[in-house]
């Protein structure tokens, strides 16, 4: 049956649609995270009820799950002579980029406004922090397909202006350098295990990625023959950005505005942590002979196409492809249908992922599914290993 249903999925995508010529143009929802933002803390403001600083939150976690069940799968994938003029003809996708990052300041400013200026109840300051955190999670997959374009400073730049947003300084440097090269193997603390939960998780992947990213960044200027604090430092250059923005709105808005801004990153910084956890749970690539690991295939990437989330996300769904091709554009990147697929878009899978009982009921039996019962070829947590293995381990299946 998963045969039939994948020939019919490579059949319907490459016939050319309505969809493929009117994509172009659907790029722009990535705009709803900060426009959402924006305008539920206006509501707020204006209605002085604060059930609307949870608007974004309902959206994100809610919504668009909805309209991705109703919508359904994005099948398309553009020809050789598609790809060509995508490539080509990319400024217009590289706009969206800029105006989006643009935006999501635009959005952070305002939201911090109406939680500082106004009075709320501490339940609604929740639902801000947390609306927050999920415009940072859409505004760090900006700054992730901008940081990729390495051989153009303006996307650097731009990608750089993004992550100060969150204050996600190390992301791009630790993403590029340190996640691409380890991904799904024990040494990269971004690629998680099979029965480690999403919270046991987000301890070595918060303090890993970090410790990862400054590291790299030091090996590189030592290298240079340059002190780590100089102008050469890049993450130096994010950071810098944070922290003249966050003071800026600090004098402006009082000193509330400090804590609300450092708690709201902190939850954007787990949004991202959510979607590191998700993207290649217990996948895992083996080594060779000589020691090293296999080169990263499709195989050992989450997938998922669903229309809505793939265009908010920039097609990072398409997972497969892009650890595949890392400077590849959002808008060429590619559906590998044969790859592991995940039963949703991110956001359902950030709200299954933060209920570890229900993530390991959905999410377990596909991982042994994908190693064809053979447990010592999952990537799992050392800690449940001995009771993995008792329950699932049956290599039986590799052999029917």
């Amino acid at each position: 049956m998963s045969e039939l249903l994948t020939e019919a999925r490579n059949e319907e995508a490459i016939k050319p649609s309505y969809w493929a010529r009117a994509k172009k143009y659907w790029y722009l929802i990535t705009f709803i995270a900060p426009a959402a933002l924006l305008i539920t803390a206006l509501l707020a403001a204006v209605t002085g009820n604060g059930s609307w600083l949870w608007g974004f939150t309902a959206i994100f976690f809610v919504v668009i799950p909805l309209v991705d069940t109703i919508v359904g799968e994005d099948p398309y994938n553009p020809s050789k002579e598609e790809e060509k003029d995508l490539a080509k003809n990319d400024s217009y996708y590289k706009n969206v980029l800029y105006l989006a990052t643009a935006a999501q300041w635009a959005g952070l400013i305002t939201m911090t406004y109406v939680v500082t200026q106004y009075s709320w109840a501490w339940y609604d300051i929740i639902g801000a922090v947390i609306s927050v955190g999920a415009l940072h999670a859409v505004g760090i997959t900006i700054s992730h397909e901008l940081g990729h374009k390495v051989r153009d400073k303006h996307q650097v730049i731009a990608a750089k202006i993004c992550s100060a947003c969150s204050g996600y300084a190390h992301f791009n440097i630790e993403h590029n350098k340190g996640h691409h090269k380890h991904v799904a193997t024990p040494e990269d603390p971004a690629s998680s295990r099979m029965g480690e939960s999403l919270y046991k998780f987000a301890i070595r992947e918060l303090s890993g990625t970090a410790k990862r990213g400054w590291s790299l960044e030091a090996e590189r200027l030592k290298r240079l023959n340059k002190p780590f604090f100089s102008v050469e430092n890049e993450l130096l250059h994010t950071l810098s950005i944070t922290v003249v923005a966050y003071s800026a709105l600090t004098l402006a808005f009082g000193w509330i505005t400090l804590p609300f801004l450092i708690v709201t990153a902190a939850y954007g910084w787990f949004q991202l942590t959510m979607a590191n956890y998700i993207e290649h749970y217990g996948l895992l690539r083996q080594k060779k002979d000589d020691g090293r690991y296999e080169r990263c295939q499709p195989k050992h990437s989450w997938n998922n196409n669903f229309k809505a989330t793939n265009l908010i996300t920039l097609h990072l769904q398409r997972h497969s492809d892009h650890h595949a091709h890392p400077t590849r554009a959002y808008q060429i990147l590619r559906d590998y249908p044969e790859a592991p697929q995940l039963p949703h878009g991110y956001p359902a899978m950030m709200a299954l992922a933060m209920v570890p009982p229900l993530w390991k009921m959905v999410m377990d039996k596909r991982v042994v599914e994908w190693a064809d019962g053979d447990m010592n070829l999952v990537n799992m947590d050392p800690a449940s290993k001995e009771k993995m293995f008792k329950k699932y381990h049956n290599p039986q299946l590799a052999a029917a």
